[in-house]
């Protein structure tokens, strides 16, 4: 199952739909059931998912990828992963963490998978990340268990400002990378039997990004110095996880910051971004 956010309804994404896309409207297929407010199906998940594997698309309709926006566009919470590949802690100076190194984003920087991204005063870096949305929340999750809890997996960009990000010690991760358009999800959330179905294994899927066309990021997550289950629990076992959180889950190597010399993004560039068997973002960097 792939659902995505377009124009800010809950759709169910055709899997027959071929190149184009093709949308059924959740709200309207459910006869109300479940609402168009793409945010509120996580607390609802084990119902939706249930309702869905039987959905007819016989009223699917064709939808242009500029109306998709963020798979969760309210979470309660959004952490994110840092230093959470071996390649990316050795291009940034650091020894491996013993224990994942959590920061927190703000809802605010969240946007959709297409469209502009207003550049901030500062040095604008990428960040590829595999994003995990929360379907099932809790405290103290075991390990074992963390595959369970997730509703599926999206893509993400970590958008960085290196200035703001280190102005001063300690490092400001969260207001560095929270600039408005900073945090992009997308294209849809897939499910992890969805994934399986394509023969592929949710922990070890290969993604990257380009600028300009020009390759910059390629890692697969099964080189995550902590998996996803692994990231559930310890998080779960501080905090309450909330149906509908949303986890950047680390990059690989290739950022701005790491170059000899470092490069940043710049007005006109092209961001692509993607994962196999999730898909694509296409940004475009405009001046403020």
């Amino acid at each position: 199952m792939r659902i995505a956010n377009a124009a800010g309804r809950l759709v169910l994404l055709d899997p027959e739909a071929g190149s184009g896309l093709r949308a059924l409207d959740v709200e309207q297929a459910s006869g109300g059931r479940f609402p168009a407010d793409p945010q509120a199906v996580y607390p609802r998940w084990a119902e939706f998912r249930d309702w869905a594997t039987s959905a007819s698309f016989s009223a699917a309709v064709p939808i242009p990828d500029e109306e998709l926006d963020a798979v969760a566009p309210r979470p309660p919470q959004i952490f994110a992963v840092g230093l959470n590949y071996r390649d990316h802690a050795d291009e940034a100076g650091f020894a491996l963490p013993a224990e994942p190194v959590v920061f927190t984003k703000y809802a605010s920087s969240l946007t959709g998978p297409r469209g502009d991204i207003t550049l901030s005063p500062g040095n604008v870096d990428w960040e590829v990340e595999l994003v995990a949305v929360i379907g099932t929340g809790g405290r103290d999750i075991a390990e074992a268990d963390g595959w369970e809890h997730v509703a599926g997996l999206s893509l993400g960009q970590d958008i960085s400002d290196r200035v703001t990000q280190f102005a001063a010690p300690p490092a400001q991760f969260g207001l560095g990378k929270s600039y408005p358009g900073f945090s992009p999800v997308g294209p849809s959330l897939v499910t992890l039997d969805e994934l399986r179905a394509a023969g592929l294994d949710p922990a070890d899927l290969e993604l990257g990004c380009l600028v300009n066309g020009e390759s910059m990021q390629k890692g697969r997550t099964g080189d995550m110095i902590f998996p996803i289950p692994v990231i559930v629990a310890k998080l779960s076992a501080i905090v309450t996880l909330m149906p509908g959180d949303v986890i950047f889950t680390g990059t690989p190597s290739g950022v701005g910051v790491g170059m000899t010399p470092p490069r940043f993004l710049q007005a006109g560039d092209e961001l692509v971004t993607w994962c196999t068997g999730i898909g694509e973002m296409r940004h475009r960097l405009v001046g403020s």
